[in-house]
């Protein structure tokens, strides 16, 4: 492929994970990324401030869908139609032509220490945009608190079955699935607490 030719992004995404897998995350490049993607160091950094931002360079995106989810939804929805929202809209993220990428990532982060601490951080992120958006709209600092760390729950769970070889669900399907679950857990939580007093 020509350097002119479209989508460098994600020729760059793909270089850099198929790297990453075969040589792994410390001992790869950028100048090593670039020219895999047949493309130059220049270009990778008008779309990466560094190799990291590969993995977790669509953090602020998602950010982003949640606080808006949350902020348009009607007026008379609850907290949990507001999660439900969020996390029905990260699925324009989550499309069938990335689905190969998701494993290749969860090996990536899985092996390297750093990474799972961002991961981390990622998450606390997340849950700190939702948990705004719902103190935004009137709810409690601890409730809105709680809520977001479900969703954000809700959201990895979903995230670790979408990325799933064998598995050919929607992202939103598995998000709402993974939301309702919860619900029911919690709910189920208090009674099994109350039960071994």
């Amino acid at each position: 492929m020509g350097r002119w030719e479209p989508n460098a992004r994600q020729r760059l995404e793909r270089a850099a994970l198929a790297s990453f897998v075969e040589h792994g995350y410390d001992a790869t490049t950028v100048a090593e990324i670039a020219d895999r993607a047949g493309l130059t160091k220049s270009t990778f950094f008008r779309h990466f401030a560094d190799k990291r931002e590969v993995l977790f360079g669509g953090q602020d995106m998602l950010a982003g869908l949640f606080r808006d989810a949350i902020q348009v939804a009607p007026p008379a929805a609850t907290t949990a139609d507001c999660l439900a929202a969020a996390l029905g809209s990260a699925a324009v993220a989550f499309t069938p032509d990335r689905h190969d990428l998701a494993p290749q990532r969860r090996a990536v982060i899985a092996a390297n220490s750093e990474l799972q601490e961002r991961q981390l951080l990622k998450r606390a992120r997340l849950a700190a945009a939702m948990a705004e958006a719902l103190r935004a709209r009137g709810v409690g600092d601890v409730p809105a608190r709680l809520a977001a760390e479900v969703g954000v729950l809700a959201f990895s769970t979903a995230y670790t079955r979408w990325a799933a070889p064998e598995n050919s669900q929607p992202f939103a399907e598995l998000a709402h699935a993974a939301l309702r679950e919860l619900q029911a857990s919690a709910t189920t939580l208090g009674a099994e607490t109350g039960a071994r007093v």
